[in-house]
């Protein structure tokens, strides 16, 4: 039979509900409603989560203490009366808490607050399934009166409203925090997360923020399907490489971890190359391979930060890593953004050098170390500021810039084409030009299509032209491309030049297969071969390499006559330094093959003459 107090105890925490109140307030309000019609009574609320695990709500009358206490208990047969009750599902009276085995390992907790008898009954949802538990206890040993249990059974009903209104309102802010493609927590969930972390500690956390370089391509190619597949397959390897550090999805192709672990705090670094490496693994899908590329950047919190300043950090140094190491990892540090800022200025410099027509090809001959005769140029970007001009030195953080490194050299290119037209019209081309080619002209750069284009606009010949690359480019993507492209120019009758042999991370082993006419020797073998006999060795022996797989060898930095002499002495036939001419404006390269060719027509001479005497 129902109330006039239980139609009160009821409207009271339905409007409660109604109005949209957490799930703390309602029962914290329906405790003190039912203690103020039971008197002799404390009452408790407890959760029961997904995993058994029981949650204090609500119990305004039990010391903090001890609702703590309870925090976290599994429920079992053996776990008091509220741990018996959830898992039962069926009420637990334990009319003496004293003589109770339930209870035996929690006296220590009731004794100091005069509680002899515990009533406890399941909360359970339209399922049937046990979602928290609702309990009285008494001052004295008993059970529960009629009046109490008709209580109890209004109370039930209300807490399982109440349960299922935060369960409920727990599942649409989860959905408003879980990326919908990824089911990864979302870039609101990772604001949230960033609000609550301590900065008062320096390294105590940070975050690696990561950026797939090639879903746009992806998108573009496969289509959009194949594209939610990448993001797809990025976001389980990112959480399954990050563990049990945190990964989310901040929208399109970004995403982040946070570093709270001891082991990716020792060395984010490694975390940021295992995220790396597993994404990097190919996806294989139906007839389509395709191989993710990614970008990272991080930060760990220092004095004084705040999690916003930890995040721009990461930014900072992850647009860091996109704009001059992509596809590695770039950590922050505080001399970045001046870096990055200089960066900006040396790009915005030579754009405005590009427009201006400031930009010019200078040349430094190569010389036969035997007969002095100019067998080619290197052509070297200068930048011509007021009445000076700079190398490219000054400018080259410009050049870690994908589209203003493509504009240098479709502006070399035209101006070398340009001269060499002018020399072949005068009579004096040299055998070839090297010019220099980054990574970028080899992939996306359309080079084979440029370059005969140009060439053929000013009729130049194409084995004039010889394509420099370092073993960075050759060896620094991972893939076959630039190996590709640069047989497919040997074929149409250019020649490769290997620059600055011994620099990079290319093996002796690697000369067999790269398809090379020219190794340049780095200028640090030509400066140490004078004291190093270590130096010696190894010219020796890449000389020996060069012959038996038909390269010619160009020593670089050649400065003095006695290096000239001992590189002659071991073999070397070409050299390149500033013994023989620094790299120069057009009209003097002009009279240098002038003065080649009036040498050489000389030696010609007056070899004809010698053998007429004879």
């Amino acid at each position: 039979m129902t109330t006039h107090v239980d139609i009160s105890l009821q409207n009271n925490i339905l409007e409660l509900v109604a109005k949209g109140a957490d799930l703390a307030s309602v029962t914290d309000r329906l405790c003190r409603e039912v203690e103020a019609r039971a008197p002799d009574v404390r009452c408790s609320v407890l959760r029961v989560d997904v995993a058994g695990r029981m949650i204090p709500v609500a119990g305004p009358s039990l010391p903090d203490e001890y609702l703590q206490s309870i925090e976290g208990l599994m429920i079992g047969p053996k776990v008091g009366s509220c741990g018996a009750a959830a898992f039962h599902g069926e009420p637990y009276a334990s009319t003496d808490i004293e003589t109770d085995p339930n209870w035996t390992k929690f006296l220590h907790l009731t004794r100091p607050l005069g509680l002899q008898a515990c009533w406890s009954s399941p909360i359970k949802n339209g399922r049937g399934e046990v979602t928290g538990v609702f309990a009285f206890y008494y001052r004295v040993p008993r059970g529960p009166t009629p009046m109490e249990r008709r209580i109890v059974q209004v109370c039930l009903h209300l807490c399982a409203i109440a349960i299922e209104q935060d369960v409920w309102r727990a599942k649409q802010v989860r959905r408003a925090q879980l990326d919908g493609l990824t089911g990864l927590p979302n870039r609101s969930a990772f604001t949230t997360s960033l609000g609550d972390l301590d900065c008062s500690e320096p390294g105590a956390w940070g975050l690696i923020l990561l950026d797939l370089d090639n879903l746009k391509i992806v998108n573009d190619t496969f289509g959009h399907v194949a594209g939610d597949e990448l993001i797809i397959h990025a976001a389980r390897r990112i959480a399954e490489t990050a563990a049990p550090d945190r990964a989310y999805r901040l929208g399109g192709d970004e995403f982040a971890v946070l570093l709270q672990s001891p082991a990716a705090l020792a060395d984010p670094a490694a975390t940021a190359k295992r995220l790396l490496d597993a994404l990097s693994q190919s996806i294989e899908g139906g007839d389509r391979r395709v191989l993710p590329r990614a970008t990272a950047g991080g930060a760990l919190v220092g004095e004084g930060d705040h999690p916003e300043q930890v995040r721009l950090n990461a930014d900072l140094a992850l647009y860091h890593a996109k704009e001059t190491a992509r596809g590695s990892y770039v950590r922050y540090w505080p001399g970045i953004a001046t870096r990055m800022a200089r960066r900006l200025e040396a790009i915005h410099a030579v754009e405005r050098a590009l427009v201006e027509d400031r930009l010019l090809p200078h040349y430094q001959p190569l010389f036969d170390l035997t007969t002095g005769e100019v067998i080619g140029f290197e052509a070297l970007c200068r930048m011509r500021v007021g009445d000076r001009i700079v190398s490219a030195a000054e400018f080259f953080e410009a050049t870690t810039d994908g589209k203003v490194a493509g504009a240098i050299t479709a502006r070399m290119l035209e101006r070398v084409a340009a001269d060499l037209r002018r020399w072949c019209d005068l009579g004096i081309a040299p055998r070839h030009v090297g010019m220099n080619f980054a990574s970028g002209d080899f992939h996306g750069g359309r080079l084979r299509e440029i370059l005969p284009e140009v060439l053929g606009r000013y009729g130049v010949p194409m084995h004039h032209l010889t394509l420099e690359i370092t073993e960075t480019v050759y060896l620094g993507q991972g893939d076959t491309t630039v190996a590709d492209t640069l047989r497919w120019f040997r074929d149409q009758g250019l020649a490769v030049a290997l620059d600055d042999f011994g620099t990079g991370y290319a093996s002796l082993t690697h000369l067999l297969t790269m398809p090379v006419d020219y190794l340049k020797i780095d200028k640090t073998f030509t400066d140490q071969l004078m004291q190093s006999s270590a130096s010696r060795a190894i010219l020796e022996g890449v000389l020996h390499i060069a012959r038996e797989l038909d390269m010619a060898v160009i020593a670089e930095g050649v400065e003095t006559e006695l290096q000239a002499e001992r590189l002659r002495g071991i073999g070397c036939a070409y050299g390149q330094g500033h013994l023989f001419s620094p790299a120069v404006g057009v009209e003097r390269a002009t009279q240098i093959l002038r003065e080649s060719q009036a040498l050489l027509a000389e030696r010609a001479s007056k070899a004809a003459e010698a053998k007429h005497l004879h």
